[in-house]
């Protein structure tokens, strides 16, 4: 389900308290094993550096993925937070190679675009979401497409990454 479908604005913005005293404004990326998450991620990673602030990233399991097995839904949950720890670790020692800062890792069952969201809600130093863009044939990618539906009532500026710059070019402009 698209995120434009589900986002409904309040009638008051969210207060955001990241440049409040014992905040620090964060970014956040949402992580996968694609290649434009690590376009994301290496954005992400040099404005946290060169900003003082706090690098979050965000593995989301698709619960629709447990539906209807009963009796190996557990084991199934299992392997999946086994598989988001090993792409959020190997994520951080990208990190580690990139920058010296330390990322804030998360885990959520959910959707995508509904953890976004929540996270969001609940973290109110996230300051900015950080996405990348697809360079394939099929568009932007499906989070991308969605969000941008929803862009001119999120809670929080989302910037989008183009999916064809290399550690230099970001390095450059980050």
């Amino acid at each position: 389900m698209f995120l434009a479908a589900r986002w409904q604005p309040r009638a008051m913005a969210l207060k955001r308290s990241s440049l409040e005293a014992g905040h620090r404004r964060k970014f956040l990326v949402v992580v996968d094993d694609t290649a434009e998450c690590d376009r994301a991620v290496v954005f992400a990673a040099r404005r946290a550096e060169h900003t003082g602030g706090v690098l979050v990233l965000l593995y989301v399991i698709d619960d629709a993925d447990f539906r209807g097995f009963l009796g190996v839904e557990q084991v199934m949950r299992a392997e999946a937070r086994a598989e988001a720890e090993r792409v959020l670790a190997a994520v951080t020692a990208r990190v580690a190679e990139i920058a010296a800062i330390l990322p804030e890792t998360v885990v959520r069952e959910g959707t995508r675009a509904g953890e976004v969201v929540r996270l969001i809600e609940e973290d109110e130093d996230i300051a900015v979401l950080v996405l990348a863009a697809g360079t394939g044939s099929e568009g932007p990618g499906p989070l991308v497409t969605s969000l941008g539906r929803a862009s001119g009532t999120f809670p929080v500026p989302i910037t989008i990454v183009p999916g064809h710059l290399s550690d230099a070019d970001i390095a450059a402009i980050a």
